[in-house]
Formats: structure tokens, C-alpha cells, sequence
């Protein structure tokens, strides 16, 4: 009898090295691609400038003197490279800090909506019957429901509540929000993967064993459900950076005297006409910039991921 080869050994077995190899030819075909290389530098660039800012800028963000206010862009190796707001602030002072709440606050909400829809998913796929249901229902009402109304309703309940000054302080009531009706897709992407990944060969062999309910789903259902949701993650913390400047213009989220992309934006839009576009144009610019990397990572990643395209 021939010896099984590669070609014929069945794709999901374990140790024929054909699933395992899946992330290794998703990172071949990813770092090949020119646009998602400049993609993940301008990700990784606007992420070390949240995380250091004082590696760009040494002016203090909240050091505003009226008397420079609107001060033209200086260009690099002046006082204020990138011109100053109306109030005299430092725009690349303010640019730099800025990028912490908006990055962070979609960091917290895309983590924390990974986590549980990824539990509730699990959960429901593996067990179906009540625990089925239960979670079925839930994601159907949350689904309904849109996201803007959602937030505009509950942080505007919450406007003049204050939870701090601190840097997850500002963010708290819009990540909670956001969290809050942002675990529906990773549920649903979950719950699909377990019901196909449960039934396979080696989770039936491993349950045959006693192998527990829970080795069960961490070792061998989640590695092979995980993988939908990862690709949603670069795409999902561009939209949760895109609606923190809806949030922000409309008043309800981060909060001056916390400084955001979103609340420069704000407060940059009355001045286009007056003459002075850089203040709109400049934090709208990183804004767009961050997202446009993040949904080309998001889309390379999926593709990258899809056994279909192997």
C-alpha cells in the first residue's frame, strides 16, 4: 500500500501540517504585497506616537498662548511646525497627544468586543439548545438597534457625568457604548466556525478520550473558529476611530479638555471658510490616513486568511 503523500493527506488532520501552515502562507502573501507593507508602517507609526509622544514633540499640548493664535504652518524647525489652533495651542503638540484617546479607545472597544463575542460565540456553537437561544436572541436585539441612535441616546444621558481626567478615564462612557453594541459580528463569525470545527475527526476523538468541555473549545474549536475574527479586527478599530469623530462632533465623545483627532476635527470645521482650512485638514488628514491603512490591512488579512485562495 503507498504511503499517504501531502497531496492526498486530509486537510484538517492533525499533524499533516496542512492547517498549521495556513498563518505561514498568509504571512508570505501578505509581506509580498507593497500596500500592505506601507499600510502596517503608517499603523505602526501612528501607534508609537500614541504610545510616545514625547518622541515627536516636547510642547506641552495644553500650553496655549492667545496672542499666537492661528498661527500659520512653520513647516519643521520652527516654533510651531504645524501652525497653532485659535486658541494659540500647538497644532502638532496637540496632533501627537491626540492620537492616544482615538487609537486607545479603539484598541479597548475592538479588544473587549473580541473577547465576549468570541465566549458568546463559542459558547453557543459548542452547546446549542437554551445557551443557543439565549444568545441568538440577544445578538438579534442588539442587531436592530443602530449604532449612532444607540450612542447618541446613552451618552447624552451621561453628558454631564465625570469620570475623571485620566487617559482610559476620557474614554470610559464611549468605550463602553461602543463595546456595547460591537460583539454582534465576532459572535455570529464564532458561533459558525464552532458548529463546522466541533464536529470534525479530532474533536470527536479528543471527546472520546474525556477530554473536558472547555480543553475542548480552547485547544481544538477556538484555534480553528478564531480565525474569521482576526481578519475583522484591523477593519473593525478603523470604524471604531471613525465614529469617535462622529461621537466627538456631535458633543458626546471624548471630551475636551482631552485632546482627540476627533475633537479637532470639531473645532477645525468652522474655520475652512474663514481661511484657515490646515486646522480641519491637518487632523482630518491623519484620520483618513490611520483608517485607509487599517481597512487595506483588514481586507489583505481575510483574503490572506481564506483557504479558498490558497
Amino acid at each position: 500500500m503507498p504511503e499517504p503523500t501531502a497531496a492526498t493527506a486530509t486537510p484538517d488532520a492533525p499533524g499533516t501540517g496542512v492547517s498549521a501552515s495556513l498563518g505561514g502562507d498568509a504571512w508570505r502573501r501578505l509581506r509580498r504585497r507593497p500596500d500592505v507593507i506601507v499600510s502596517a508602517l503608517v499603523v505602526v507609526f501612528f501607534t508609537v506616537m500614541a504610545a510616545f509622544p514625547t518622541l515627536f514633540t516636547s510642547t506641552d499640548p495644553q500650553r496655549c498662548i492667545i496672542g499666537d493664535s492661528k498661527t500659520r504652518p512653520q513647516g519643521l524647525g520652527a516654533t510651531h511646525p504645524l501652525g497653532t489652533d485659535v486658541h494659540g495651542c500647538d497644532m502638532l503638540a496637540q496632533l501627537v497627544h491626540g492620537a492616544r484617546p482615538s487609537l486607545l479607545l479603539a484598541f479597548v472597544v475592538v479588544g473587549a468586543s473580541v473577547v465576549i463575542g468570541v465566549v458568546l460565540g463559542l459558547l453557543a456553537g459548542y452547546y446549542l439548545g437554551w445557551v443557543d437561544t439565549v444568545v441568538s436572541r440577544t445578538i438579534e436585539v442588539f442587531l436592530v438597534i443602530p449604532l449612532l441612535l444607540a450612542a447618541l441616546l446613552l451618552l447624552s444621558l451621561f453628558r454631564n457625568v465625570s469620570v475623571g481626567s485620566g487617559a482610559f478615564d476620557v474614554i470610559l462612557l464611549p468605550a463602553l457604548v461602543l463595546t456595547l453594541f460591537g460583539w454582534m459580528g465576532y459572535s455570529r463569525y464564532v458561533r459558525a466556525s464552532t458548529l463546522e470545527a466541533k464536529n470534525l475527526d479530532y474533536v470527536t476523538a479528543a471527546r472520546a478520550l474525556g477530554a473536558s468541555d472547555l480543553r475542548i473549545m480552547v485547544r481544538h474549536v477556538l484555534p480553528n473558529a478564531i480565525g474569521p475574527v482576526t481578519a475583522l479586527v484591523p477593519t473593525a478599530i478603523a470604524g471604531v476611530i471613525s465614529a469617535e469623530a462622529v461621537l466627538a462632533f456631535l458633543g458626546i465623545g471624548v471630551r475636551p479638555p482631552a485632546i482627540s483627532w476627533g475633537i479637532m476635527i470639531t473645532n477645525g470645521a468652522e474655520w475652512v471658510t474663514g481661511g484657515y482650512p490646515y486646522l480641519l485638514l491637518i487632523p482630518l488628514g491623519c484620520l483618513i490616513l490611520t483608517v485607509l491603512a487599517l481597512v487595506v490591512l483588514g481586507d489583505a488579512l481575510r483574503d490572506a486568511l481564506d483557504p479558498r485562495l490558497r
